[in-house]
């Protein structure tokens, strides 16, 4: 004799099937939850566009200078979208005094840039590395009611094989806030500079 199946008796066929669906969606949910997030590494773009100046400033004219030459080997070495570039002029601006700031517009920085860069990477130009003057050679002193330090940074060029240093001088001035700005850069004497300009 054949059975029919009464409505009650779906109904639990049903939710049974749904208890053991969401069993397995729990399950499943929380095996994705135990699964470690996949670390995707920052650029060295990234890594510098990262630093809050407005809360984390250097707080000496080395780490200032060493920021500045990290922002300048992202320049030169490291490839960036158009924003990035940006991002990256207006972050080293942030580290100018506003006297030198003041020398050109924003446009004019922005382009003079582009054209350092490109002459850089026509000439296959690389930073290798940088290192500052160590904290006895830096020389500060006080002028017309501000203060100044001056210290050296060399920037070691790479150029196919051969190896090129490059010292330059730089001169930092304290602003109002007690944060020292960079107030301009010369090459360093007895140092021949590399043809078309300098880091």
């Amino acid at each position: 004799m054949k059975r029919f199946r009464t409505p009650r008796g779906t109904f639990f066929l049903f939710l049974a099937i749904g208890c053991v669906l969401l069993a397995y969606y729990l399950m499943n949910a929380r095996i994705e939850k135990s699964k470690p997030e996949e670390y995707i590494p920052l650029t060295a773009v990234q890594e510098v566009l990262s630093r809050n100046l407005e809360t984390n400033y250097p707080q000496t004219p080395k780490e200032v200078v060493k920021y500045y030459s990290e922002i300048t080997q992202c320049f030169y070495n490291e490839e960036w979208t158009e924003e990035e570039l940006y991002a990256l002029a207006m972050q080293a601006q942030k580290l100018y005094d506003y006297e030198l700031a003041a020398n050109k517009t924003e446009e004019q920085y922005l382009q003079d840039l582009k054209s350092e860069i490109q002459m850089f990477k026509e000439k296959g130009y690389y930073i290798s590395s940088y290192g500052t003057s160590s904290s006895t050679d830096v020389y500060d002193f006080v002028e017309n009611g501000y203060q100044f330090s001056r210290l050296y940074c060399t920037y070691n060029i790479r150029v196919g094989t051969a190896m090129q240093p490059i010292e330059e001088i730089f001169l930092l001035r304290m602003d109002l806030e007690g944060h020292w700005k960079i107030y301009g850069w010369d090459l360093a004497k007895n140092h021949t500079q590399l043809q078309g300009g300098t880091p």
